[in-house]
Order: structure tokens, then C-alpha cells, then sequence
């Protein structure tokens, strides 16, 4: 899983909500620049990006993703406060996965992996399992 916020804080929180739902395997990226690399080098079964960032928001990073067909596939959650929650509009054009608006609370991240997951299995975590771990 790779989590991409360019505040450090809300990485740490969206980590600690992810162990909280039994998710340890956790990568970071401060932004979408940053990010795109690592998902260059490996493969994650999800990617949780923040939509507003420097210098590659997570929507360009969403946009980039999708146009690669080596990486199109990865499942894409992509966050905002509720202020912004109108760009989720352009995220489901791009091909997002799901949409988070933050605050959020752990049973909402949980459900919304679920949601995602139901739909597109990963190979690194089959859906059962990780059904089974957020339960």
C-alpha cells in the first residue's frame, strides 16, 4: 500500500488508521512526483493520494497512472477535504477507484478498501484475505 500526502502528519494518521485495520505493509510518498517513482520500482495493491500537492497533485499523479499501461491496473483511492470534495468529479473521470473525504474515521478507510477491493482483486492481497484482516 502507498500512501501519498505531502504533509507528513496526515501520512502518519493514514498509516495509523491502516494498522488499525490490520494493514502494515504501508509505503509513503510526499508527493505525486515521488510517488510515480516508487510505483515505477513496485507494485502496490493500493494507492491512497492526497488530490492537493507540490509540485504533482494526486489527481496528475491519477492521471499518470492511468495512462501507463504498466501501472493502470493498481487500485486508486484519492482524498480531500470536504471544502474540495467538487474535484472528486474530475478524479471519477480519471479512473479513480474511490473517493475519501478527510477527516475520516478508520471504519470509513476500512470500507472504503473493502469497496475497492470487491472490485479489484489484487494479486499481492486476494480479496478474501483482506476482507478477512478488516473485518
Amino acid at each position: 500500500m502507498l500512501v501519498v500526502d505531502d504533509v507528513p502528519l496526515i501520512r502518519a494518521v493514514v498509516r495509523s488508521t491502516l494498522e488499525q485495520v490490520g494493514l502494515t505493509d504501508v509505503h509513503e510518498a510526499a508527493d505525486g512526483g515521488a510517488a510515480l517513482a516508487m510505483m515505477n520500482q513496485r507494485r502496490y495493491g493500493l494507492v491512497i493520494a492526497d488530490w492537493n500537492m507540490l509540485p504533482m497533485t494526486g489527481y496528475e499523479l491519477l492521471r499518470r497512472e492511468r495512462d501507463d499501461p504498466q501501472l493502470r491496473e493498481m487500485p486508486f483511492v484519492i482524498m480531500t477535504t470536504k471544502e474540495q470534495a467538487h474535484c472528486f468529479i474530475a478524479a471519477r473521470r480519471a479512473g479513480v477507484n474511490a473517493c475519501l473525504v478527510k477527516p475520516f474515521m478508520p471504519a470509513a478507510l476500512r470500507e472504503t478498501i473493502q469497496q475497492v477491493w470487491s472490485v479489484h482483486q489484487t494479486p499481492a492481497v486476494p480479496v478474501h484475505e483482506a476482507v478477512n484482516v478488516l473485518l
